[in-house]
């Protein structure tokens, strides 16, 4: 069996896995976003901060942040590793990309908890 180094799962199938579950999470959190501001077409800033206030939507805002990080990295380093075939041009990318997505890791925390 093959070992991959995204190092979020222990082998392509469970890569493969978790990015569909993650999928499927950004899914289910767009579908709440969308039927909010369906439901509240007149809504102000005031109205979408009580939404976001909620211990509920800051969880799922949570989940979906953490979602879209691991979808994204699992993303770009399938992408890169097909077609970048040298090292020294692939590293350096995927290094840039894993410090971008850890950055917003940390801002969309401080964000949300703030």
């Amino acid at each position: 069996m093959l070992r991959t180094v995204t190092n979020l799962g222990r082998s392509g199938l469970q890569d493969w896995l978790i990015q569909r579950i993650s999928a499927v999470i950004l899914a289910a959190y767009t579908i709440i976003i969308v039927t909010f501001w369906l439901c509240n077409l007149g809504c102000d800033a005031v109205a979408w901060q009580g939404f976001f206030s909620s211990i509920y939507m800051k969880i799922a805002t949570l989940l979906a942040l953490i979602a879209l990080i691991a979808h994204a990295w699992i993303g770009i380093w399938t992408i890169t590793t097909d077609y970048l075939k040298i090292v020294w041009v692939r590293l350096p990318i995927q290094i840039l990309v894993y410090i971008v997505l850890l950055l917003y890791l940390i801002w969309g925390l401080q964000i949300l908890w703030a």
